[in-house]
């Protein structure tokens, strides 16, 4: 009986012991601060101007960087234990946070990145991955993870963060929140860790557009102009064809806000895959030695591949003697990528920085000064934390394919949120020349409220699926028909506007654009 009893109290005392390590551990999970942080600190802005002078632009906002930014008096820990060990305390504050505590703002700490700010999934082992606000279960993508977590949890009105690969985008994405990579080289990388000094670019979490535009007209040094609105608003259908989720629950959003603010003849639909082979000759004359003469492998898939050769490439070149050195202790999956052998001749890597030459004139010439690109800026929703589908060769294929766009090309991209699907967050994004920044950021301004609204309705839409579909052919075949007249092809142009309004007969400019054919047709 005696023995009954104690066992008794031992099971109790092991479910006991159960119960508090599960308590901590869910504790240990979802932080106060969801794991955003990991360092707090107090930065403040100077007193304000007596009037009549105007006073700081950023007057009134806090904001975290990503733990890549160099803090006077404090060391830059770079996601890696190993670093922060092995480093001095920065003897100087980067230009960037000084602009923008000077403007007005106060920062209030540093924000946890990945490892060596590599990946870009958001999972930190040493420090504990950020709890995503948006979508718990999930990851909040990288390398920017921590800096997105603080603008989406509201701790903060913005952040900074590093965007070499979609270390801003993807974060943005997967957390719900607005994320700017501007334009390569206008904001100055001093006092920032690098990781590939080619493609990396200071960037951009925000909660709402005014204060996305407040802060980078400020980090952008940029002198007052008149306002313009977007004369071309193309839709890359096949870089939509790559999404996981229904392409239609972003693409019908954008349709619906371009016309009501900018009309529908503004829209335009390009293939970037035709495009990019056709402008940017150097990615198959790269690639021809490497894939075995495989000529169906796309350009969007080639342009994945030559911006992680070269963020390899570059970050070795940087970081190799203090890994060989120090040997830190990595991820599996960031320590085989940059312990991969890079089997290349200089010959080779000089190709692929003609890539990016020919790349940046090929998205100018496409946009000009007066055009946005609209793409996904992922492909997958984000994915579960844990998942080995993050490693799979589809995600990474689809994933580089959209996001090595900007990256190579060195244009400005915003990402937005476009509410959920499937109780996952859902994004878009904008991309503008490069230089175009203000524009873009503009045009943001612009068109974010209607965007929100027609994401709103689209979501909750009964509409079926069919429905949908002949919108978009309907389009379609409006495409051909102007083809058709600027062909001077009248007759052809009248016969595919009609097929138009068969298959969406409330639609005014399919009807006026007939109209046109038959005056000319009578002429």
């Amino acid at each position: 009986m005696a023995s009954h009893a104690a066992n008794l109290w031992v099971l109790l005392g092991l479910g006991l012991a159960g119960i508090f390590l599960m308590t901590k551990r869910l504790k240990k999970t979802i932080k106060a601060d969801f794991g955003a942080f990991i360092q707090k600190l107090e930065l403040l802005p100077p007193p304000q101007p007596a009037p009549p002078k105007a006073p700081h632009p950023l007057t009134g906002l806090n904001f975290a960087v990503s733990d890549v930014f160099d803090i006077e008096g404090y060391v830059t820990g770079f996601g890696h234990p190993d670093w922060l060990r092995t480093h001095e305390p920065s003897t100087r504050t980067s230009p960037v946070v000084l602009a923008l505590v000077e403007g007005g703002a106060t920062c209030i700490g540093k924000t946890v990145v990945d490892e060596l700010a590599y990946s870009i999934h958001g999972e930190n082992k040493h420090y504990s991955t950020p709890t995503n606000p948006a979508a718990p279960a999930r990851i909040p993508g990288g390398s920017s993870s921590g800096a997105a977590v603080a603008v989406a949890a509201d701790f903060v009105d913005f952040s900074l963060g590093i965007d070499t690969l979609g270390g801003i985008r993807v974060p943005a994405a997967f957390c719900g929140v607005i994320g700017f990579r501007p334009s390569y080289g206008v904001i100055s990388n001093t006092g920032i860790i690098p990781v590939s000094s080619s493609l990396d670019t200071v960037g951009l979490f925000a909660k709402d557009p005014s204060t996305l535009r407040r802060v980078g007209l400020v980090l952008l040094q940029l002198p007052f102009s008149v306002q313009r609105n977007p004369k071309q608003i193309l839709l890359a259908d096949d870089c939509f064809e790559l999404l996981k989720i229904p392409k239609d629950r972003i693409s019908q959003v954008v349709t619906n806000s371009t016309e009501k603010h900018f009309g529908r003849q503004v829209l335009k639909h390009e293939n970037l895959e035709k495009y990019f082979s056709s402008k940017v000759p150097s990615l198959k004359e790269f690639y021809s030695q490497k894939i075995n003469g495989d000529s169906k492998i796309s350009s969007l898939t080639l342009l994945a591949n030559v911006a992680q050769i070269l963020q390899r490439y570059e970050f070795k070149r940087t970081h190799g003697e203090w890994i060989n050195s120090e040997k830190p202790v990595l991820d599996s999956a960031i320590s085989a990528q940059i312990n991969e052998t890079l089997d290349m001749t200089d010959k080779e890597i000089e190709i692929c920085k003609l890539v990016r030459t020919e790349m940046r004139l090929a998205v100018n010439n496409l946009l000009k000064d007066d055009g946005i690109l609209v793409i996904p800026t992922t492909a997958y929703p984000p994915p579960k934390l844990g998942s080995k589908e993050i490693f799979s060769d589809d995600y990474q294929n689809r994933s580089f394919s959209l996001l090595s766009i900007a990256s190579i090309s060195g244009c400005c991209q915003v990402t937005l949120p476009l509410g959920y699907h499937d109780k996952c967050p859902v994004s878009v994004s904008f991309i503008a020349r490069h230089g175009g920044d203000r524009f873009l950021l503009d045009t943001v301004q612009t068109v974010y409220s209607s965007l929100q609204e027609h994401a709103d309705t689209v979501a909750k839409s009964k509409l079926l699926p069919n429905a949908v579909k002949q919108e978009h052919s309907a389009e379609a075949v409006k495409e051909k028909g102007n083809q058709a007249y600027k062909d001077k092809q009248w007759q052809k142009a009248i016969g595919f506007y009609t097929e138009a309004i068969k298959l969406s007969d409330n639609n005014a400019t399919y009807y006026s654009n007939r109209a046109a054919a038959y005056l000319e047709l009578g002429r």
